[in-house]
């Protein structure tokens, strides 16, 4: 028996583990979405009960619940398998114990469902990666198609370190649509708690084959690249870019990753998989890429402004009957997720734009209702002057937060070879220098 499948026994029938499974089921997003057997655990006796009843023993999965959410900016719909409660508690059982595996042979560079890593980390990496004037100037931008989706279940049922019995019913379960059941013969099921890290083992060894073929065997992984071909790879979940000197060797990478994903079941898209100068520029994770007379700047992508500018604007359209209260209530929360995603890139003048945007948006919301009255009338009523700051969208002591009053905090790059589980010193000192800057940022931003 492998180390890691004894660690897994010892994980999944530990009864702390067995509580921490089921603490993740009921603090999760989907918490009050029942799967098919439609039930809901809502009471402290319901959630110990679930947690004294989890067992390997005879275990079989119920088939999961289908629901499609809409894609933006596209007209079909993306699919959403509901498992019920008890098999999310297995699934988050049984990603307990694959965690600290994963976490040992993943890329360095993977940054998506993982500990203490985000987004934020991965673009930092690709800044330190194509800023110099030396770097990189061609980026392969990979698109992998139906990801979830496609993965192989015999190549995860030879590959994923776990009870292959138990694996087989997470892969097996099926679906409810239309109250007729479906078979699932391949892929991870998106919605599911064990999905991101089974996908994560899957893609994870692009960097291997990489550092096989353009790397010396001298290059440390927590230090800038300089080889002659300056293929670097940075990963997010599904979504990656590899570095290249030469067109031609991004197009050689690109035969490479397809070969490697073809043995898991999974292919490139031709259309969207792209070979990219930097001096065009690329989008990656929100984000735009690219260099002005040889300066490499991050700004939110067109997509990303679109997207938030709708999502305000439909906010908006759907509250023309509620209390300016309720308004700013509602619309806080998405200014201040979209502007604290991209307050580490080059985003003053988009904040301040978007701002100009939203007061137009809500100028027409109060005249609507009130067509009769004056424009005095309606600034007195819905507008104020706070500190140095007149036209504040405002109901007494709430108000409406704008992006520009967000500072610019660049994000830390983090060492690459730390594992969450073996080098818990360096990620306190991290987090701790991280929060640090964030609230002398504010505090600034205050002032």
């Amino acid at each position: 028996m492998e180390f890691s499948q004894e660690v897994e026994l010892l994980l999944t029938h530990s009864h702390y583990a067995k509580l921490l499974a089921v603490r993740k089921v009921i603090q999760d997003k989907g918490k009050r979405t029942a799967g098919i057997d439609g039930i809901r655990w809502r009471t402290p006796e319901a959630k110990m009960k679930a947690a004294l009843s989890l067992t390997d023993r005879q275990y079989k999965a119920k088939p999961l619940k289908r629901i499609y959410i809409e894609k933006y900016g596209k007209k079909e719909k993306r699919p959403l398998g509901i498992p019920t409660m008890y098999d999310r508690a297995m699934q988050a059982l049984h990603t307990l114990a694959l965690n600290p595996y994963a976490e040992a042979t993943a890329d360095s560079t993977s940054f998506g469902f993982r500990k203490y890593r985000s987004a934020q980390h991965a673009c930092a990496t690709i800044f330190n990666r194509i800023s110099r004037k030396c770097d990189a100037q061609w980026i392969l931008e990979g698109d992998i198609k139906g990801c979830f989706d496609n993965i192989s279940h015999e190549w995860l049922l030879d590959n994923i370190p776990m009870d292959k019995s138990i694996l087989k019913q997470f892969l097996k379960a099926g679906y409810v649509s239309k109250h007729n059941l479906f078979p699932t013969n391949s892929g991870t099921t998106q919605g599911s708690i064990i999905s991101p890290i089974l996908s994560n083992i899957t893609l994870d060894g692009i960097e291997k084959i990489l550092d096989i073929k353009y790397h010396s065997k001298n290059n440390k992984i927590n230090r800038r690249i300089a080889s002659k071909y300056q293929v670097n790879l940075v990963k997010y979940a599904d979504d990656f870019i590899v570095t290249a000197r030469t067109k031609e060797i991004a197009e050689e990478v690109k035969v490479h990753i397809g070969n490697f994903l073809k043995q898991r079941g999974l292919e490139l898209s031709n259309e969207k998989t792209q070979i990219t100068h930097i001096n065009d520029g690329f989008d990656s994770l929100g984000w735009n890429f690219r260099k002005y007379n040889g300066k490499l700047l991050i700004k939110p992508s067109k997509k990303s402004i679109q997207k938030i500018t709708r999502e305000i604007s439909d906010v908006i359209r759907n509250g023309k009957t509620w209390t300016q209260e309720d308004l700013i209530n509602t619309l806080n929360p998405i200014i201040t997720g979209w502007s604290n995603y991209h307050q580490g890139v080059v985003s003053k003048s988009i904040f301040r734009k978007i701002d100009s945007r939203v007061w137009n948006m809500l100028w027409k919301w109060a005249k609507r209702r009130h067509p009769h009255k004056s424009k005095k009338w309606i600034t007195s009523k819905y507008w104020q002057t706070i500190g140095k700051r007149k036209w504040v969208f405002a109901s007494g002591n709430i108000q409406l937060k704008y992006l520009s009053n967000t500072r610019i905090i660049r994000t830390i790059p983090i060492k690459l070879d730390k594992n969450p589980y073996l080098d818990r010193d360096y990620w306190i000192e991290y987090k701790t220098k991280e929060r640090n800057r964030k609230l002398m940022g504010m505090y600034k931003s205050m002032g």
